[in-house]
């Protein structure tokens, strides 16, 4: 049965999707479309019960961010990357859960996570400066997450290179707001964030490789296997889901286009095999995509919650397949989108939206194959993974 978030998003699908065209044009998501995904509760799925959350199998937040990206795809981006920030957060000193949701449990938490400033250590914590590109839905976010590296006092990397994770409050942060000029995704608004010298307490850290090898949990006495999951399946899940979604989204809005459509030539399309053909080829992709990311992180979910440790071998198996199921997806859009006319390309037609939404999706970092594949190729060897391939598996 689906979560009973998925089904409240279904029901508000068709306001969603109205609102999609608007989003764009403002280069974010509108206050009615964050209204509406605060009122079903997406970005509470994967925060813990404590606090206002659903702590719920990942699964569901999937299936919950492709639901989203099926009527908006800016709006399912922002629902897969800022839903995930809560289950990270969870694993942080309690102090700053506290902080973050106590006076609202609705509140949000945007990233970036790469590592865009120096964090200098001082007493008591660290002082930060830096800027950072692609935090999406900033403007709706109380809250960031930021990657930083440990610096050496004077504004330097110290060596040997430290991965910070630090979360810093509206406050101590500035949004660009004319750094959001894109080709897609522009109802994201993910906005450049820059910090300049601003304190950060030790609590509000955490060192990447804790997150990354999904060992921060124990550090702070969480047991549910949620929360001992590692941020290189966590992450991405949300982000991929949301492009699955957007594909979703595409096919069904074009056989709903093709239903009535008579080619130039003078047939319907509905009597035109070629292009029949590629719709149910690409519909069998999509759902392809579909099953094949859920699987992943339901395994791994099961693996945990059974006691077993998560092989180097499981962990890069299933972020192959994960950057696989949204080059399918849009491999499949491109198989259809070319198929479905000229009228197609038109600005007034939201599939022209959808198939730039998807390939803009491709751009992320986690969806590039190289370093995925390479990975699984020497792990199905036996062979050891390089240090630097580590952090992406």
């Amino acid at each position: 049965m689906a979560h009973e978030v998925v089904d409240r998003i279904e029901e508000i699908g068709p306001e969603l999707a109205g609102l999609a065209e608007e989003n764009e044009k403002i280069g974010k998501l509108s206050d009615k479309t964050v209204a509406l995904l605060r009122s079903a509760g997406v970005i509470r799925l994967l925060q813990p019960k404590e606090f206002g959350g659903h702590a719920a199998h990942p699964r569901d937040f999937a299936e919950a961010v492709m639901a989203v990206a099926r009527h908006d795809g800016a709006a399912g981006w922002v629902s897969g990357v800022v839903g995930v920030h809560p289950w990270e957060l969870a694993q942080l000193d309690s102090r700053l859960a506290h902080e973050v949701w106590d006076a609202d449990p609705d509140t949000w938490i945007a990233s970036p996570y790469m590592p865009g400033g120096i964090a200098d250590p001082v007493d008591g914590g660290y002082v930060l400066s830096g800027r950072w590109p692609f935090s999406s839905g900033s403007d709706h976010c109380s809250w960031d997450f930021l990657g930083a590296l440990v610096g050496d006092g004077k504004g330097k990397p110290a060596g040997p290179i430290s991965v910070l994770h630090v979360v810093l409050p509206r406050s101590d942060y500035k949004l660009v707001d004319d750094s959001w000029d894109v080709i897609g995704l522009s109802g994201t608004g993910s906005k450049d964030v820059v910090v300049d010298k601003a304190f950060i307490p030790e609590y509000r850290t955490i060192r990447q490789e804790l997150v990354t090898e999904g060992r921060a949990a124990e550090a702070v006495g969480l047991t549910e296997t949620l929360y001992r999951l590692p941020f290189s399946a966590m992450f991405p899940l949300g982000i991929t889901a949301a492009v699955v979604g957007m594909c979703e989204g595409a096919l069904a809005l074009h056989l709903g286009q093709q239903r009535e459509r008579v080619a130039v030539t003078g047939v319907q399309v509905r009597d035109d095999p070629y292009v029949l053909y590629a719709a149910g080829e690409a519909a069998a992709e999509i759902a392809a995509s579909r099953v094949q990311l859920i699987d992943g992180i339901s395994r791994l979910y099961d693996q945990v919650e059974a006691g077993q440790p998560l092989t180097i071998e499981d962990r890069a198996r299933v972020r192959r397949n994960q950057v696989r199921c949204a080059w399918r997806a849009v491999s499949a859009l491109d198989e259809i989108f070319v198929r479905s006319g000229g009228n197609a390309i038109r600005r007034g037609n939201p599939l022209q939206r959808y198939w730039r939404d998807a390939h803009v999706g491709l751009q992320h970092m986690i969806h590039v194959p190289g370093a995925a594949y390479h990975a699984d190729a020497l792990a199905q060897m036996g062979l050891e993974l390089p240090e630097s391939m580590r952090v992406v598996i």
